[in-house]
């Protein structure tokens, strides 16, 4: 499995890591709620068929798999990993296939988060990452915790110091045309 440290093997020597978050809790909400309905269907079975060894046996291991279902799903989830370094974004998932994508923050050009209702209440969101018209690996992280804070880092990374002058710190030209 992919530990928190191991993804700091993949940065390069001159590059710090801002951010490293998992994908939001609520992500798992749907596979809890499939694993609760099927075994919840497994014990109906059970009461409600004829009794048997058929029967039995058929509804056991079946309610295993699903359970073995849902604990393979948490674990490619708690072991998925957005890392937002000063020059990339970075996906690192898998476990016996190991796969990191990334996306190199000089590529990007528009930044936008979308929240739902049910992401407000939680406190997740979408994150988009646009790059020159191209169509990235990365162009959508869903379920991103704390996406505001998520969304003005990787901002500030992108397009914070460009406009700024080196003596004072201030934008050289206004925000807002008049």
């Amino acid at each position: 499995m992919l530990a928190p440290r191991e993804i700091d093997e993949y940065l390069l020597p001159t590059e710090r890591r801002v951010i490293r978050v998992r994908q939001h809790w609520a992500y798992m909400g749907k596979h809890i709620f499939q694993t609760a309905l099927f075994l919840l269907l497994m014990v109906l079975a059970q009461r409600f068929l004829p009794g048997g060894v058929l029967v039995d046996n058929v509804t056991f291991y079946m309610a295993l798999v699903a359970v073995l279902r849902f604990t393979v799903l948490t674990i490619l989830w708690w072991i998925e990993r957005i890392v937002i370094t000063d020059k990339r974004v970075m996906l690192a998932q898998g476990i016996l296939v190991h796969k990191v994508g990334m996306m190199p923050l000089s590529k990007v050009t528009d930044l936008t988060f979308q929240r739902s209702v049910g992401g407000r209440m939680l406190g997740y969101g979408s994150l988009i990452v646009e790059s020159a018209g191209q169509i990235q690996a990365l162009n959508q992280i869903d379920y991103m915790p704390r996406p505001e804070e998520v969304y003005e880092a990787l901002s500030e990374l992108v397009f914070g110091e460009k406009g700024k002058t080196r003596a004072t710190g201030m934008l050289a030209r206004p925000r807002w045309r008049r």
